[in-house]
């Protein structure tokens, strides 16, 4: 008979405590498995990581904004060449700045119309004054460019018109200048005038005389305008500004008696005491009986000598045969004798005669006895030169 085995003893395995010591439940199986978290790969030792795509695009465009910009800044800074003797340019009435800049580009100044048509556009150019331009190196195309803008090109021409001359001679001065642009030639007047869009009938006394600077190859039309407004300025401020009881209608009374003033003296401290006899003339009713208005008078015939044949011949402009004033002025009085024939030195003298000394200057008489003295003195001084 065998002996009893004894019983197996099975030892069970300690259920998961936490640290606490309570027991944590164990998770029912639902059947789904279990994934692995994953993990970012670690990039090997020789890779680079790549940058932003965002960035480089960004960079890239500054970059070519910049590229773009020192560009424009060198192509607008750099000299031109323009040659030892400059460049000339020429604009015409009517051009405007996209005509001027094509002749340009054409010409080979400017090589990048657009550049150049934008700077104009940005610099908000002022109007563009026609006028011969010399452009001379070391010149940038900004330079030139801005020179173009504000005029500092322009070619300019001093024209000096002596006062005392009268319209003929001034027309002749004109035609005479080459640096002027010619239209008038053969022109008559009165067709000048129509030119002019004036409505005078005469074109003497006018002009102002004085010394103006004008454009190189301005024309004959532009400068004749120019020295009309002028002298309509000169009058109309004398005009305001008149001495009381002038024996004027209107101004252009005023400007035949200050032509004649312009006339009798070149001495301009003479001028008020010159306009005061013609003007106390006219107050008594007297002729002006002045010698400038007879040669006037005579015209292209007048030889340098006045005769007593030439005193008696009537014309408009004789004022030994006529009372009052011419139909016009007789010359081109300057803005002194205006304002001296407007605000005139009247006293008793009633005549003048020259010194004969050389000064240019006249001695004046309150009577017709005092005046064959100062002639008589007048011829002695004669004889003695």
């Amino acid at each position: 008979m065998s002996e009893p085995t004894a019983p197996k003893k099975t030892t069970k395995k300690p259920s998961a405590t936490s640290k606490t010591g309570i027991k944590k439940p164990r998770a029912k199986a639902t059947g789904a498995t279990r994934v692995k978290p994953k993990t970012k790969p670690t990039p090997k030792s020789n890779e680079v990581p790549h940058p932003n795509k965002k960035v480089v695009l960004v960079l890239s465009l500054f970059l070519i904004m910049l590229m773009m910009v020192a560009w424009v800044y060198w192509s607008l800074q750099r000299q031109l060449d323009l040659g030892d003797k400059g460049y000339t340019l020429q604009v015409e009435r009517g051009q405007n700045y996209s005509q001027v800049l094509a002749k340009m580009n054409q010409d080979g100044v400017i090589k990048n119309l657009f550049l150049a048509k934008l700077y104009l556009k940005v610099s908000k150019a002022k109007p563009l004054q026609m006028g011969t331009y010399l452009f001379k190196e070391p010149i940038s195309l900004v330079k030139l460019l801005s020179q173009l803008i504000n005029g500092d090109g322009l070619m300019m021409t001093k024209i000096t018109v002596i006062e005392g001359t009268n319209f003929k001679q001034l027309l002749a001065q004109l035609a005479a200048d080459e640096r002027i642009k010619h239209s008038l030639q053969d022109k008559t007047p009165q067709e000048v005038l129509q030119i002019l869009e004036l409505t005078e009938t005469h074109p003497e006394g006018l002009f102002a005389p004085d010394t103006y600077i004008f454009a190189l190859n301005e024309t004959d039309v532009k400068v004749l305008k120019h020295l009309y407004a002028q002298q309509q300025k000169i009058l109309q401020q004398a005009w305001q500004t008149r001495a009381d009881n002038l024996p004027y209608k209107t101004p252009y009374e005023a400007l035949i008696m200050a032509s004649i003033v312009e006339k009798e003296t070149g001495a301009a401290v003479e001028r008020p005491q010159i306009a005061g006899v013609f003007i106390k003339r006219l107050q008594l009713g007297m002729r002006l009986q002045t010698d400038p208005t007879v040669i006037y008078g005579i015209g292209d015939n007048y030889d340098g000598n006045i005769r007593k044949a030439d005193l008696l011949a009537y014309t408009p402009y004789n004022t030994y045969k006529i009372n009052g004033l011419p139909p016009t002025p007789i010359a081109l009085p300057s803005k002194e004798a205006i304002k001296a024939a407007l605000n005139p030195l009247i006293n008793d003298n009633i005549y003048f005669v020259a010194r004969g000394d050389g000064s240019g200057m006249h001695n004046f008489s309150a009577n017709l006895a005092q005046h064959n003295q100062a002639v008589a003195d007048y011829l002695q001084a004669r004889k003695g030169k």
